[in-house]
């Protein structure tokens, strides 16, 4: 039964909602209310990622080109940014603080 539902593109998903080639089909409508919930979150979470991202690679830039001030200063907006993400469940604490542990390593290496 199962390989004729994966043959079918049924699958099983989250909270007892079923997704036919992607889409939700979702049976009750706790599952319904949860599967928007779910898409909702996903596109704020995906929009928060992005922007840690942005903030990261600006300071990776400056890293790169070698400009100490400019890499202190994308730095100092950076991680805040990136300890908001863990506040708001987006990234986890221990990975923020690596990312923002190797960063100030690489930023406070550019003065030597």
């Amino acid at each position: 039964m199962a390989i004729l539902r994966e043959i079918n593109g049924l699958t099983d998903g989250p909270y007892g909602i079923r997704r036919l080639n992607g889409t939700d089909m979702a049976n009750t409508t706790s599952a319904k209310k949860a599967a928007r919930k779910i898409a909702r979150r996903t596109a704020i979470n995906k929009s928060r990622r992005s922007r840690v991202r942005g903030f990261v690679r600006k300071v990776e830039e400056a890293i790169v080109s070698g400009d100490k001030t400019t890499a202190l200063a994308a730095m100092k907006v950076a991680e805040p940014e990136i300890m908001r993400a863990v506040q708001k469940g987006v990234l986890p604490k221990n990975t923020a603080s690596r990312k923002v542990s190797r960063l100030t390593h690489r930023v406070a290496k550019l003065g030597q």
